[in-house]
Order: structure tokens, then sequence, then C-alpha cells
């Protein structure tokens, strides 16, 4: 077994994602509580609707980040990329090449 089908491979692969999350989470955080406090200092007191939506923008594009980034190490890490590059798959489209079909 390789790749995710190996328990002990995929425990350690999710581990991994779950601490790339949780620390882009936090980075997530941080900054949105430096961009809160800049921008009320830019423009004055904030409403708590502006605040709650500054916070939950910072902190929902840098979590999405974390997580895209962290599942394309987990493809990567786990063989995931390899298997597609050995099944001959279109990179481009992620299928199989059409036979119909001239270069």
């Amino acid at each position: 077994m390789q790749g995710l089908d190996d328990p002990a491979q995929a425990r350690h692969a999710w581990r991994r994602f779950r601490c790339i999350l949780g620390v882009m989470t936090v980075v997530g955080i941080v900054a949105a509580l430096i961009a809160v406090w800049l921008v009320g200092r830019a423009y004055g007191a904030l409403g708590w609707i502006a605040t709650l939506a500054t916070f939950g923008g910072v902190v929902g594009s840098i979590a999405m980040a974390g997580a895209l980034m962290g599942l394309a190490f987990m493809s990567s890490g786990t063989g995931h990329d390899e298997a597609a590059d050995a099944a001959g798959l279109d990179t481009r489209t992620g299928r199989a090449p059409r036979k119909d079909v001239g270069p």
C-alpha cells in the first residue's frame, strides 16, 4: 500500500495538513487583528459589522489559502502527483488523453 491507502502514511499526511491549517488560521487571526486596528486608526472607530466583516474576510482568505496549500502538499507528499503522471493523464484537464483526436 502507498499514499493515503496506508493508514500510517494517511495519519501522518492528515496530521501535517491539520498543522498547516492551524498555523495559517493563527496567522490569519493575527493579521486580522492588525488589519482591524489599522483600518480603525485610518477611518476612526468601526462599527461592529465592519469589524466582523474585516476580521472574517482576512481570516477566511488566509485560512482558505492555507487549506489549498496544505492540500497541494498532501497531494505531492503522498504520491498522488506521481501516480497521476504514471497514469498518463492530461496535465491540463486531469483526464485520460483522447485517442481519436490528432496532435
